[in-house]
């Protein structure tokens, strides 16, 4: 009899556990939320600062891939621009579309699908738009990199592509 007493009082110890002040969710604590006021009399968020302004590049809203093929790559494909786009491109890009960006990475070996061929003349005929617009939305096995790069980043990829990938300069600097 005693053991079945302590058997029932171990199975309903959980639930009783849930009683206790401890138990409360995290959501509920004393702590200011997103967009809520600091004082409680006005609600809200704070206003901006006067004569605040937006940090140029850091955003740009497009609807889907056909907006973003027709949008003109605003930065100049200058020594600067490419070699930060060819730092960003080893980070996130040579692990599927391989370091001379013809699709041999490491990843991109074992997907089922091959990762474009960035130095292909079906990619050279694309504009600019449609390669950043394809980081930013992603496609078939390839993943959005719009919370990883900003749109000024994926800019740079996009022309460390075209001035150093589709002219070949990598293949020739590799051997």
């Amino acid at each position: 009899m005693k053991k079945l007493s302590l058997i029932t009082a171990l199975l309903f110890a959980p639930s009783l556990a849930q009683a206790f002040p401890w138990d409360h969710d995290m959501a509920n604590q004393i702590s200011i939320k997103p967009q809520e006021s600091v004082d409680g009399k006005a609600g809200g968020m704070k206003s901006f600062p006067k004569r605040s302004v937006p940090a140029p590049g850091t955003s740009t809203y497009v609807k889907d891939t056909d907006a973003a093929d027709k949008k003109p790559n605003p930065i100049a494909a200058d020594e600067k621009s490419v070699a930060q786009g060819k730092h960003l491109f080893e980070i996130y890009c040579s692990a599927c579309h391989g370091a001379g960006g013809k699709g041999d990475g490491l990843v991109g070996a074992k997907l089922v699908l091959t990762p474009y061929d960035l130095t292909a003349d079906v990619t050279k005929a694309r504009s600019d738009g449609f390669i950043w617009g394809y980081m930013t939305f992603g496609g078939a096995i390839m993943p959005s990199y719009a919370n990883d790069l900003s749109a000024t980043e994926r800019w740079h990829v996009v022309n460390y592509v075209r001035k150093t990938l589709q002219s070949g300069a990598a293949t020739a600097a590799a051997k």
